[in-house]
């Protein structure tokens, strides 16, 4: 059996922090892990301005009210799904991410929380594990399935090493430049045909 790991952010939904960068006019919110490869400096960073702007999770889940997936990605997800079971593994937040799972067709969800005070302020955030992303495509092949995974970011980069078959999808000119063992596409077209050709089994 096959599993198909998909990252979410700029995979299948918008950059939720750009979005919000855009609403706000804070331009460092801008920055992603397309960007910085450290995670909990990219989030520090990100919760030390929301809290020198006074802004919290009321702000941010406004925005993502207005948002709808990618052109093309609820078509994608429903042709993967003919195909492969298929697991979301983000790193964004529940408190973001919910609201799309329904659009997507409702695929299981794997990322953090936020840790909220009283006054909505965002003051903290608790991953589910070290390089998370890589272990839960470790734990599915300790499950003996095999992983195919699609990915944007330098936080998806383990997770494609790790899996049977990894790919980059749309992904920036300098994280295709540093991982050139990974085939790099920039269509939900192109993505369907790397799936069908790392499949084990004949896809139409």
């Amino acid at each position: 059996m096959e599993i198909a790991c998909l990252d979410l952010e700029g995979v299948l939904i918008p950059e939720i922090w750009i979005a919000f960068a855009d609403l706000t006019g804070i331009p460092e919110l801008r920055i992603t892990t397309r960007d910085l490869p450290d995670y909990d400096v990219l989030m520090k960073q990100r919760l030390r301005i929301l809290a020198e702007h006074g802004l919290g999770l009321k702000e941010i889940q406004a925005v993502v009210a207005t948002m709808q997936p990618l052109p093309g990605a609820v078509e994608f997800v429903n042709w993967l799904r003919q195909h492969f079971q298929v697991v979301i593994l983000s790193d964004t937040f529940y408190e973001f991410a919910m609201p799309f799972m329904p659009m997507l067709g409702n695929p299981t969800l794997l990322c953090h929380k936020l840790v909220v005070d009283a006054q909505g302020r965002v003051v903290d955030y608790v991953i589910r594990q070290q390089d998370p992303k890589r272990q839960a495509v470790l734990a599915l092949q300790g499950l003996n399935y095999r992983v195919l995974a699609a990915g944007d970011s330098y936080n998806d980069t383990s997770m494609l090493g790790t899996a049977d078959a990894g790919f980059l999808f749309h992904a920036p000119d300098k994280v295709i430049a540093e991982f050139p063992q990974f085939a790099a596409v920039d269509t939900y077209q192109e993505l369907q045909q790397l799936f069908r050709k790392h499949s084990e089994r004949r896809i139409t």
